[in-house]
């Protein structure tokens, strides 16, 4: 007797291959226009980055202590 085809696991296998492609053309369009509006707005990016990176921590530790009091 004949092995019948297993479709529910081929439909699953190009749907699965569908949403890849889908995710990896949606990160391509935003990478493009993360680019061009790094290009346009080249102070922004740099006003956010340059940001104190113990700030956060800073808050937390203010946090704390309005906890304690």
């Amino acid at each position: 007797m004949a092995r019948r085809a297993n479709y529910g696991f081929e439909k699953r296998q190009r749907e699965i291959k569908k949403q890849k492609k889908k995710e990896a053309k949606a990160e391509k369009k935003r990478l493009m226009r993360e680019a061009a509006t790094a290009a346009a707005n080249p102070d922004e990016l740099t006003a956010e980055t340059d940001g104190d990176p113990g700030s956060v921590e800073d808050e937390a530790e203010k946090d704390d202590e309005e906890e304690l009091d």
